[in-house]
């Protein structure tokens, strides 16, 4: 039993460019390996089991060539379903985590030792975990389609060019090279509205920021202007309570 979660969160910014992280999730039930003579199974259930033991098989030995430190060929990951399935979990940008179940009973000793074989070479694997994150464009789908439709242009410039040689008669390219032109210049005004998206964005911040830093600098000048006048009503403020207290002062003495 195999099941397989895919998720992906994207980031749209400023209609250039967005980022996209992919994760995904594989949880994977690999049963285990029987021996026919052991099992009785016939018919349908015979063949069940020797599939499952080719697929463990087919996984033994992609286990077996990627923890082989001095390997120079290739992996086997097309040898089953199962290890095209597992080819990310296995030798990929993942953590995997593999549990090996055995059994205590000395009648199963056999199965035991093969499956703690099976473990032994299970844990010589190595992964490097990274963040999955993909730069995308926003109009890569647009340009798909254009490149779409040149590709199928090409193959009709083939395919007429090949009937000309076969039957020896003249070609009539005038419609071909009308349309290629047309599909060309629909590509330049493609990248030409890019391009101008682009210098719109940057225009428009660069007005942001010196509406912004006007407004810094006539903040600025407020506060300064505010602190002066403060400063000027504090100074007078004290020039009058002293010419008050003076005449107080030389009263008192021609009383006396």
């Amino acid at each position: 039993a195999v099941l397989q979660i895919t998720v992906e969160q994207s980031e749209a910014t400023a209609h250039v460019t967005g980022n996209v992280r992919i994760g995904k999730l594989s949880m994977v039930d690999l049963a285990g390996s029987e021996r026919a003579s052991k099992t009785d199974n016939t018919g349908a259930r015979l063949k069940e089991g020797a599939n499952i033991n080719r697929s463990l098989l087919a996984l033994g030995n992609c286990i077996t060539a990627l923890a082989d430190k001095n390997r120079k060929g290739h992996v086997p990951f097309r040898d089953s379903k199962m290890t095209r399935l597992l080819k990310d979990s296995l030798g990929g940008n993942c953590r995997t985590v593999m549990i090996a179940n055995i059994s205590p009973s000395h009648r199963q000793f056999e199965e035991t030792i093969n499956t703690l074989k099976y473990a032994n070479r299970a844990k010589n694997l190595k992964t490097q975990v990274a963040r999955n994150v993909l730069s995308v464009s926003a109009h890569i789908a647009e340009y798909q389609r254009v490149i779409m439709e040149l590709r199928n242009e090409v193959a009709d410039l083939k395919s007429a060019l090949k009937t000309v040689h076969e039957g020896g008669g003249a070609l009539d390219l005038s419609a071909s090279q009308s349309h290629k032109q047309r599909s060309l210049d629909h590509v330049d005004n493609l990248e030409k509205q890019h391009m101008q998206q682009i210098k719109e964005s940057i225009i428009l911040a660069l007005n942001e920021r010196r509406r912004l830093l006007k407004l810094l600098t006539d903040c600025s000048k407020g506060v300064h202007e505010a602190r002066k006048a403060a400063g000027g009503a504090d100074s007078k403020g004290g020039g009058a309570a002293d010419s008050s207290s003076k005449p107080d002062g030389g009263g008192g003495a021609d009383g006396s």
